[in-house]
Order: C-alpha cells, then structure tokens, then sequence
C-alpha cells in the first residue's frame, strides 16, 4: 500500500495550498487535527502544514486511523474516471468569469452530452450551469467589497449591463444597484459540497440560507427585504462567518451541531414546526405525520407540509429530514439530488 513513492513534503502542501489536479490518484493528505483524510484539490479549509501527513492512497490513510472526507470523497475513484471533471473544475478556477459554450468543450476534444452526464452524476448539474454560478459568485465578491456595480459586471465576464442586470435579478430578485450600499440586512454567497448558496444574515443572526437554484429564493429575498425596510445589501458579518465555518464542518464529517443564531420569519404556526425540525437527530427522519404529531396537532398534515416547504433556512432547519410515510424522499426546494446526498452524510454521525 505504501508501495508508491511521494514527493516532498512542501511539493505536496504547496498542491494542496493551490487545490492542484495534477496531483489527483497520487497523493491524499491526512489532517492530524481533525482526523479525516482529503484529496489535495478538496475545496475544505486549508490545515496548517504541521498537521498533515501524505498517503498515496486511501487504505493507507484509512490503516492510520483517518476518516474519508465527505465532502472530496478520498476513496472514490480518482484517476481516470475523474480527470475529465478534474480538467474542467481545474479551468473553471482558474477563469471563473469566463463564458463558456458547448463548442468550447469540443475545443477541448471532449463530447458535450459526456461532460453534461459526468457533472450531473457528481454533482446535479450540468458543467455549463456551474459555469453560470461561478460567474455570479464572482460579481457578488466584487459587490461584497463595496466595488462599483460597472466593476462587478466586467469581473463575472458580462459585456452587456443589461445581460448582467436580468441574470442578477432572475437569481436574486432585485437589480444589482438595489443590493449596494448600507442596509439593514446583509448578503453574501457561500460555496458548499452541494454547490452554492446565498446567505442574508445581520450581524448576529441567519435570516435565510438557501441553494441559488431553489426557484423561491428570488420571491424570498424580495419577502425578506420588505421586513429589513426595503434594504438587503452585500457585505459580510460575524453571523456569516461562524454559519461559514460550521457548513464545513458538517460537511467535512466533523460536526452536525449548528450553534450559529436564527431569525425565524414565519407565523407561529410554522415557527413552531421549525423549531421542531431542529429536534430531529442528524440521521434521523421523520413522515409528515409524525411530525404532525410531534408538535401536537395530528390532524395538520398538510399544514405541516406547507411550514417545511416556507422555510428558507436550508440545513439548519432541516427539512430534508422530513420523508414520505412510505420511506420515499418526497419534494425538496433544493432538489432531491441534494436530499439523497444530505440523508447520506448525516447517516455518518449516527454511526
């Protein structure tokens, strides 16, 4: 198992620093601090250099007492099923404003209905949407640091205002000079193991947390800021910072507690069953029905269904906890793909 040669330490944590592909199906580092092993382009935090120790596989990594990162999946295939998406998720970070084309991918010697299959497989969309995403997380860090709205168009790889003003409002429901400057409320994106998300959040609490392709999250944001008196702005607060560093550790395997405050905007009803959702165990779930019954009243099925699809808490309050009575996974605002794969990291903290 240790039959491979390494290379040198500061070569490997310098790819690791860099998320280098090349080194994909070569290397895999072990985190002493946390215990869990990742590949070297895992997007986690980075550990400091004294705590890593190299493998060059995973059942090495795994003979040395470390746990596979659910979030980079170390003991998956690494080489040559994965180096067409490894190539591509390489040119997207290196370029992520760039626009790109399903001619681009045949540029590229690559078949277009391949690349879309892999990237759905991996991660529920296609490689050309993820391009799109990428595109707009790169204008919102420009708005985030208080640059011009001209600056953060020409940044995400927009040519034409008006093109970057209608993606900007079909994804947040408002025009980008409406979310500039102070205000009330607070916004900003967050790369997670399921793909982005926006958080609105003031300095001490989460108001909303939600995928960019939930199709609510534009009426929920335009909802949200008639409460914050009309103002939601991008900018970066405390509340952000610990929800940030707590989605990584439920993602890396770590910890599935979030301590992060809530704001809850709903009626009594439904904030009673959010409240509820948050009692369910990581790795448990719950049928309507039950759920129903928990916060006594059997009788409010569907009512209770309507409180778990009006929340806009992703993850922290739960919802995709909540299952068909037949054991199906039902519906989800974030897509089913996203509640299979939530119900099977948090299966990993009932063990």
């Amino acid at each position: 198992m240790f039959d491979r040669p390494l290379p040198p330490d500061a070569v490997l944590y310098q790819a690791l620093l860099n998320r280098d592909p090349a080194f994909e199906g070569r290397a895999l580092v072990g985190v002493t601090s946390t215990g869990i092993f990742c590949r070297l382009t895992c997007p986690a935090r980075k550990p400091k250099a004294e705590n890593c120790r190299w493998f060059s596989d995973a059942a090495g990594a795994a003979a040395a007492g470390f746990r596979p990162c659910l979030r980079c999946h170390p003991e998956g295939p690494q080489a040559a099923g994965d180096a067409m998406v490894m190539r591509l998720l390489a040119a997207l970070e290196a370029d992520p404003a760039r626009r790109w084309l399903e001619s681009d991918l045949v540029a590229m010697g690559l078949d277009p209905t391949t690349v879309r299959r892999a990237f759905r497989r991996h991660f529920g969309t296609t490689f050309l949407e993820m391009a799109r995403q990428a595109r707009m997380r790169t204008g919102v860090a420009r708005l985030v640091a208080e640059e011009p709205v001209f600056d953060a168009q020409l940044e995400a790889g927009f040519d034409s205002a008006n093109g970057f003003r209608q993606a900007f409002a079909r994804l947040f429901g408002h025009a980008p000079f409406q979310m500039t400057g102070q205000a009330e409320l607070a916004a900003d994106w967050i790369d997670t193991l399921l793909g982005g998300m926006i958080v609105v959040a003031d300095p001490d609490r989460v108001h909303l947390l939600e995928f960019t392709s939930r199709k609510a999250l534009p009426t929920e944001l335009r909802r949200l800021s008639k409460g914050a008196k009309g103002r939601i702005g991008f900018a970066r607060t405390k509340a952000m910072d610990l929800l940030e560093a707590q989605l990584d550790g439920f993602f890396s395997g770590r910890d599935a507690g979030f301590t992060v405050p809530l704001a809850l905007h709903g009626t009594e009803f439904q904030r009673r069953v959010w409240q509820q959702l948050q009692r369910i165990p990581a790795g448990a779930t719950r049928s309507y029905s039950q759920l129903a019954a928990e916060i006594g009243q059997p009788m409010a099925v569907r009512a209770v269904a309507g409180a778990n699809g009006a929340n806009q808490i992703a993850i922290l309050i739960p919802c995709h906890r909540v299952i068909g009575a037949d054991g199906t996974l039902t519906g989800y605002g974030g897509g089913l793909w996203r509640k299979e794969k939530l119900i099977a990291i948090e299966a990993t903290y009932r063990r």
